[in-house]
């Protein structure tokens, strides 16, 4: 519909035949439409298909309200504020009004004497879906004045009356009438202010300084919360939790591509001239072990668990030092190696907490988390049996250097001095002409040979040395 098209007073909007739905009837609506055309619910939401997504999807058939429980880095915002996406793109409200009215149906003062005074002339105005979203953080010095709405002395001041409804500031939640209100990490909300949310749920009834509001808000109320926050910093109370119509458990990605599909999609992207970056499947894959062996690990505090953004973190300094050594070397291709993983530990040291405070025991625990990620994926890509060449000529007095600042034309050297190399690069990566590509992949056969106790490597500042 062109702008020209739409109506522009509650007459023309009644003579279209337009209906207004309420804002749970609206989303059922298009999603039942999403769902007969096959069209993806949520896009960059990944791992949750057969788990998450079937439990949103009826409760929102079902017309209920949410609370989305997990730990952090779940993507449980991101899925609130995704279905707004499940609204019509354009709605049409009562123009003038302080919070967003049905054209047929006012429920304010208000927007009732608008409507009396304007008839079916009352102007309207339409509305967009992104602006039908309100969100707020439960912190503890949240007011009721915050969410719901006060009275205020401006208009007491001009003359109106303290009883008169016209005198009243509205709050976040009416503000957001018609449309979707999101209250993250609920538990953090003060139990007084949450029982003034539980008037707004079941009630309608909206109370301020002692004044009834009769205020039949169309609200969609969803909450997020973590569930370690039930008994550290605050709980739900009973009769507010029962009025939610779902409580749906997110999780982490269960899968490894979907960890790497994550990483990828959200690490930061950078359109370098000059550089070209590729990464190695098995690098990925490294780097979202070393993610999931912390979210196992007793080192590591798994009530406050293992954000994604932990793997995505640790991949994007992977690749900045991967884009450190090509600067410095004068070299075009950007390819993380198993030795730059040492430089993660700035990034993952941020992102978890450990269960022990003794000064120097983190590195140890993130080194032993890469240790055996690297383990992991080499025995994901060989058996030890297959590489006795490469460490027979290593017992015959052969050694290599490696490093994160070690030239890639160093390793094709290495390669072409032990052709039992080509097999396992040829695995890892294919049969490629790419010195930077070569490098990455003889790091890990390396390396995973010395984990596995068959070759072994003297560390000095900067590099290391593989012998038999």
């Amino acid at each position: 519909m062109s702008v020209l098209e739409k109506p522009r007073t509650v007459g023309e909007l009644r003579a279209s035949g337009y209906k207004v739905l309420s804002v749970k009837q609206e989303i059922r609506k298009n999603l039942v439409q999403r769902i007969r055309s096959g069209e993806p619910l949520f896009e960059g939401i990944v791992g949750y298909e057969d788990t998450v997504l079937p439990a949103l999807q009826n409760a929102l058939l079902a017309g209920q309200d949410i609370i989305f429980l997990g730990e952090r880095g779940q993507a449980k915002s991101r899925i609130i504020r995704a279905l707004t996406n499940l609204l019509d793109e354009e709605i049409p409200v009562l123009a003038g009004t302080e919070i967003p009215e049905n054209p047929y149906a006012p429920i304010t003062r208000e927007g009732r004497d608008l409507q009396e005074r304007g008839g079916d002339n009352a102007p309207i105005a339409w509305l967009r879906r992104e602006d039908r979203y309100g969100e707020k953080l439960a912190t503890p010095d949240i007011t009721i004045a915050d969410l719901i709405g006060e009275v205020d002395p401006i208009k007491v001041a001009e003359g109106r009356y303290l009883s008169d409804e016209l005198t009243i500031h509205y709050g976040l939640i009416p503000r957001t009438n018609r449309g979707i209100f999101c209250i993250n990490e609920l538990p953090d909300l003060a139990e007084r202010i949450q029982v003034g949310l539980l008037n707004i749920m079941e009630e309608r009834d909206v109370q301020i300084r002692g004044y009834r509001v009769r205020l039949p808000l169309d609200v969609m109320v969803v909450a997020s919360a973590n569930p370690e926050d039930y008994t550290n910093r605050g709980r739900i109370i009973t009769p507010l939790k029962d009025r939610y119509g779902a409580q749906i458990r997110t999780h982490y990605p269960r899968a490894v591509e979907h960890e790497i599909d994550i990483m990828e999609r959200e690490r930061a992207h950078f359109d370098d001239e000059g550089y070209e970056v590729i990464v190695p499947q098995f690098v990925k894959e490294i780097v979202a072990e070393i993610t999931r062996l912390a979210r196992r690990s007793p080192d590591v505090n798994q009530r406050s668990g293992v954000s994604v953004r932990a793997s995505i973190a640790d991949y994007e300094a992977l690749l900045a030092n991967a884009q450190r050594r090509a600067i410095r070397l004068d070299e075009r291709y950007v390819v993380p190696r198993v030795s730059d993983l040492a430089f993660i530990m700035p990034t993952l040291s941020g992102k978890v907490e450990f269960e022990t405070l003794d000064d120097g025991r983190e590195e140890q625990i993130i080194e032993k988390l890469v240790q055996g990620a690297l383990v992991a994926v080499f025995n994901r890509y060989f058996s030890v049996g297959e590489l006795e060449e490469i460490v027979a000529r290593f017992k015959g007095g052969f050694s290599v250097e490696a490093g994160e600042q070690m030239p890639s034309a160093h390793y094709v050297t290495a390669l072409q001095q032990v052709p039992a190399f080509v097999q396992p690069v040829h695995k890892l990566v294919g049969e490629t002409g790419n010195d930077a590509v070569i490098a990455s992949a003889i790091e890990l056969v390396l390396e995973g040979l010395h984990l596995n106790k068959r070759l072994n490597k003297d560390k000095v500042p900067g590099r290391s040395q593989y012998r038999g």
